[in-house]
């Protein structure tokens, strides 16, 4: 049985494959859509990450393809109901980035609040800025506000909890009664409560339609004074030009942004120049470990379902 490999993988996972299956691993094939279309003619299988559109037109060529596995856990980059009508099982990588993702909004969250950690060029060339820079803010006793209470959400909290914070989280999807609260130490609230009780704000939710546009200049400003937004989840769930708004007006007290709703930003991005705004590209959940976790959980899972296949 053949398998697709069209981005970058951890390379004892393609191994591990190699070795029982017919394995096409070309992590820039994402880049060149005819080929793409073309190599998944007779792949039983497809591996990818967020770029690959696995849309209505990609499954039309694909006529023997049974499984997408997804190196990580959105699915805005699928179309899971053509998938469904097809019988094409998608195989998601739940809580193996999710470490990743957690220390990635604990460590901007400390940045962000201490505002130290852009200094080094004016210290090294004889600054002194100790009196602007001894007005940081300290993490512990902090209030983080999750939105999303999910696998990601609930390891976030508990790194927090572990420096200090007060953790609170709003997920419709989670009922006010699941255990879940109790056993992560977080106390449930309204969206709009969290958004004025929060120093920082961290967003774990799928990019849907009821999240689209979900943190927009309204909402940003019934947040606190000095309040901080970091979006590791879709672009398009936050609104990044209000961002930039609450940042320049000195509402927000700082930003940083993983994911946007193109990406990459255009080089004449409204994001340029920004204060106190952190933009790294859509890799909070990728790291060493956490790569080898997702690769190897996907290349499992994906070749289980293989052979349950083969074997009927």
């Amino acid at each position: 049985m053949k398998i697709l490999i069209g981005e970058f993988m951890d390379d004892a996972a393609v191994r591990f494959l190699s070795a029982e299956f017919d394995v096409h691993y070309e992590p820039a094939l994402v880049d060149d859509t005819r080929r793409l279309h073309d190599a998944i003619e007779t792949a039983d299988a497809l591996i990818v990450r967020n770029r690959t559109q696995v849309d209505t037109t990609l499954i039309a060529c694909a006529a023997a393809l049974k499984v997408v596995g997804r190196l990580g856990v959105g699915l805005d980059n699928i179309d899971s109901e053509a998938c469904r009508a097809r019988g094409i099982e998608v195989i998601v990588a739940t809580g193996a980035n999710a470490a990743s993702v957690a220390e990635y909004v604990v460590t901007t969250a400390m940045m962000l609040l201490r505002g130290a950690y852009a200094s080094s060029n004016d210290v090294a060339a004889g600054g002194w800025p100790r009196p602007r820079l001894s007005q940081g803010r300290e993490i512990c006793g902090k209030t983080l506000g999750l939105i999303g209470f999910g696998s990601i959400g609930r390891v976030t909290a508990r790194l927090a909890y572990g420096v200090g914070m007060h953790v609170v989280a709003h997920d419709p999807l989670v009922t006010a009664d699941d255990a879940a609260w109790r056993e992560h130490n977080v106390s449930h609230r309204s969206l709009a409560t969290l958004l004025m009780e929060a120093d920082v704000v961290s967003l774990h939710v799928p990019l849907v339609v009821q999240t689209r546009g979900m943190l927009d200049a309204a909402r940003i400003a019934t947040m606190k004074h000095g309040a901080i937004i970091i979006n590791t989840a879709r672009g398009g769930i936050v609104d990044d030009a209000a961002v930039v708004d609450a940042l320049r007006a000195g509402k927000l007290g700082g930003a940083a942004l993983d994911v946007f709703e193109h990406e990459p930003l255009a080089a004449n991005s409204a994001l340029v120049d920004v204060p106190n705004l952190i933009l790294t590209p859509h890799v909070a959940g990728v790291t060493l470990e956490s790569n080898a976790r997702v690769s190897a959980m996907i290349a499992q899972r994906v070749a289980t379902a293989l052979r349950a296949m083969d074997a009927r």
